[in-house]
């Protein structure tokens, strides 16, 4: 039995399957993480969906950006959904889609393993936040997603306000606080105030700020983190945290993360050749 975690997807239903393969997945014995990112822009998301969906008993997934996307894109009128991008539509208007937003929206946006002592997240974690406080985050939103009363938090999900979570937020602004911490940020302060346009390597940041997992007096957790998010970190490791979003989406290539090996082990696959970052890069 073994446990993999997967970077970013975005629709790259070749590399996933090839990266299967690779590992030898065993349904019957082996699990699967997920990092989030899912869909868009890979040109097969609803293949993605569907694999992911099928495997649903031995994987688990934490939803990303473009996962909360869809789902928030799915609330609206059907006029609105035909002026997505093609990838989405063909998600938005399968047969199937009320069966996958219904799974999407019942995942986490944290996993916490015990036994393996290994912490799931799409971008990160606030610094302020133990890993307890984390996870307490985490679920206020959950709950609210795998409610009757979601709409209300998809249709108020996106903006950049405020920047940083607080325990005196209430409502809809800490819901969003929470969102944008676990699954937007790269650079904050010392106080969590996220810079949302900075998307690039260590060092080319604003005075001030840091990445998310080498933030000045943040606190300690005895735990491992995987996540995804930042294709161009690439794959890293330190401090505690591992980065596996190895930007698949643009060229480079999908990255599984062996968990339950005496050190973590790194299975790859390359990217479908057609693909490569447009001018600008993406998130």
């Amino acid at each position: 039995m073994a446990t993999y975690a997967i970077g970013d997807l975005q629709g790259c239903y070749p590399e996933l399957q090839r990266l299967l393969d690779k590992i030898r997945f065993d349904p019957a014995q082996d699990r699967l993480w997920f990092c989030g990112d899912l869909v868009n822009r890979g040109g097969q998301s609803l293949d993605t969906l569907r694999l992911i969906h099928s495997l649903r008993e031995q994987a688990v997934v934490t939803l990303g950006n473009h996962d909360l996307s869809l789902l928030a894109i799915a609330q609206r009128r059907p006029e609105a959904q035909s002026k997505v991008n093609p990838e989405l539509r063909e998600v938005l208007f399968a047969e199937d889609a009320p069966v996958l937003f219904e799974w999407l929206r019942n995942q986490k946006l944290l996993h916490h393993d015990e036994r393996l002592n290994w912490t799931m997240v799409h971008a990160g974690l606030a610094p302020s936040w133990t890993l307890r406080q984390a996870q307490r985050a985490a679920q206020e939103v959950e709950r609210e997603l795998s409610s009757p009363r979601h709409p209300r938090i998809l249709k108020n999900l996106f903006g950049n306000r405020p920047t940083a979570w607080s325990s005196r937020l209430q409502g809809i602004d800490r819901m969003r606080a929470s969102i944008n911490t676990l699954t937007r940020m790269r650079f904050c302060d010392i106080h969590g105030h996220i810079d949302f346009e900075a998307k690039g390597v260590p060092g080319t940041q604003k005075p001030g700020m840091y990445p998310w997992f080498e933030v000045p007096g943040m606190r300690r957790r005895d735990t491992r983190i995987v996540c995804g998010h930042w294709s161009a970190l690439d794959r890293f490791a330190g401090l505690g945290t591992y980065a596996i979003d190895t930007g698949c989406v643009w060229g480079g290539k999908l990255t599984a993360l062996q968990l339950d090996s005496e050190e973590p082990r790194y299975i790859t696959v390359d990217a479908e050749p057609h693909r490569k970052r447009p001018p600008g890069g993406g998130d």
